[in-house]
């Protein structure tokens, strides 16, 4: 009791002096939306209407789970390995679905090579293209970074062999990039790759509309904290902004802001927005509304799943628990890394629907439909 006590206190000093609202810049989590101090549900009601998918029951290790929409099919894509995060035979699986509750076989989409292992790094849809991103990480040691490859269909059966993603000069994309590449409004794509030696965070833009070249990096000076794994939206008045999980444990969000259409960004600084030092997701709803899906327990805990949505992009004030404690399956197999709870939620809206793809227990795919 008396360590929960002193960790609410720290929050609440970290939380003082980022006020969110009308007029400002930082966003923010209004007062009274959460309960920290309720572990069981923040504090929070219930979304009923959520309805939760299984895709896939694996037998070992799986994270990272991205979906998108193509022709009309869904098809969802994670990384796979046998027991462990991150080891050498780590590969990118893919799964088909026509209505998003009944999915195909699971597939090798890339397997890894001799030195490297394979993950995804998002969708990106051009017309009658549907390209995978995909990163492949130095397997010996993966703090030594990657660099990105992609590879395409256009009927969704039939895929291109793996190729390197280049920058505006040609040559190839030394890093991995974040799962959720941003499409703006007129077409150019932002996103942010941890490029390497060190894995370091820099957001990026093409205004190619594959999304398979022509990249550049966005001017991003150093801020507080060790910024990575960002997502991004559109606040109601056009400024992009970036969430990201703060590695150094404050346990906050760090945001950044763009107002060039991704060229140069803020430096990074503390929301008061909790966190549990993980991968988080973003975007916009079609009326222009944000929304931020999370684990936001001020603690290492991920055994809470939260969905908060903005009107202004800034002020975050409503919140929906998706799923808690009580409703996490029990885990089947112990690994690596394998860390109990909702695991790296992407989303994406299609038509009046939030898809959420996640891995619940780093064991399990599943997808969560929010009308």
């Amino acid at each position: 009791m008396k360590r929960t006590l002193i960790q609410l206190f720290l929050l609440c000093i970290l939380f003082h002096g980022c006020q969110a609202g009308p007029g400002h810049s930082c966003p923010g989590m209004a007062e009274g939306v959460l309960d920290l101090s309720d572990t069981l549900t923040l504090g929070l009601s219930k979304c009923d209407s959520a309805e939760w998918i299984e895709v896939f029951r694996s037998d070992g290790y799986v994270n990272n789970v991205v979906l998108t929409s193509f022709n009309g099919s869904f098809y969802c894509m994670w990384q796979q390995s046998e027991r462990d995060e991150d080891t050498p035979d780590t590969r990118v699986m893919l799964s088909v679905s026509a209505d998003g509750r009944n999915w195909s076989v699971p597939s090798v989409l890339v397997w890894p090579t001799q030195e490297y292992f394979a993950s995804p790094g998002g969708w990106i849809r051009n017309g009658d293209t549907l390209t995978a991103l995909v990163n492949y990480t130095f397997a010996p040691d993966r703090s030594q970074g990657g660099k990105a490859y992609f590879i395409s269909t256009t009927d969704g059966k039939t895929w291109t062999v793996p190729q390197p993603v280049l920058m505006a000069d040609g040559t190839p994309v030394e890093g991995i990039f974040e799962q959720d590449p941003l499409t703006l409004p007129d077409g150019r794509i932002t996103g942010a790759v941890h490029f390497r030696p060190g894995n370091v965070l820099c957001p990026v833009y093409t205004d190619d509309l594959s999304g398979v070249k022509g990249w550049k990096k966005a001017s991003f000076p150093e801020g507080e904290g060790h910024p990575i794994e960002p997502s991004q939206y559109i606040a109601r008045d056009g400024t992009l902004v970036m969430l990201m999980r703060d590695q150094s444990s404050s346990f906050v969000k760090l945001y950044s802001v763009s107002k060039d259409r991704g060229v140069s960004w803020s430096a990074p600084q503390k929301t008061d927005i909790p966190d549990s030092r993980s991968k988080q997701c973003a975007g916009n709803l079609p009326d222009g509304k944000a929304f931020w899906i999370g684990n936001p327990t001020g603690n290492k805990s991920r055994r809470a799943l939260v969905l908060a949505v903005s009107e202004d992009g800034y002020l975050f004030d409503r919140a929906s628990l998706l799923a808690g404690p009580a409703d996490l399956p029990v885990r089947r197999k112990s690994g690596l890394y394998k860390t109990l709870g909702y695991n790296y939620p992407k989303a994406i809206v299609i038509g009046h629907d939030i898809w959420v793809s996640l891995s619940v227990n780093k064991e399990d795919v599943g997808l969560i439909r929010i009308p």
